[in-house]
């Protein structure tokens, strides 16, 4: 099954990896610092060595990203990003698949530190389940490429 595991932070200044930025993080002793980092790099090579790391990036600055919304014109309005309302920008993001949902959540567990905030959820579309890409490649909107499928509405809890 296929999760993305999205990575919200607010380092100052911003950088990555964000911990290195974040006062949360540079407030512990060095010696939990050092095994937190430790924890989240054996864990990297071992999603690597299972194929459960499918990809991966960190994403700039939130001051170089614009938020794009639709007014009431019929057109979209660029402004300033990356989100509207929110302290914390998304700072990166991981793309994995899993065996089942447990094994998402205890990778995301390893991945939260100090000061940050992550969001892991399964993608829209077959993929997330199949692993196949309705397009057959990427599942990426590349331009002139096929649009992402629609998602169906979640099932009531």
């Amino acid at each position: 099954m296929k999760y993305v595991v999205l990575i919200h932070s607010n380092p100052q200044p911003w950088g990555h990896p964000t911990g290195d930025y974040l006062a949360e993080f540079q407030d512990l002793p060095q010696r939990e610092r050092d095994r937190i980092s430790g924890d989240f790099e054996r864990l990297l090579t071992e999603m690597q060595e299972k194929g459960e790391l499918l990809g991966g990036e960190a994403l700039g600055a939130p001051d170089s990203a614009r938020l794009y919304r639709w007014n009431a014109d019929g057109g979209a309005v660029a402004g300033d990003g990356p989100y509207s309302e929110a302290k914390e920008h998304l700072a990166g993001f991981f793309l994995i698949d899993v065996e089942d949902h447990a094994r998402a959540e205890e990778i995301a567990t390893v991945f939260a530190g100090p000061g940050e905030r992550w969001n892991c959820g399964p993608p829209c579309g077959p993929e997330a389940t199949t692993g196949e890409f309705a397009d057959g490649g990427g599942g990426g909107m590349a331009p002139g490429g096929p649009l992402p499928p629609r998602c169906p509405p979640a099932p009531a809890r």
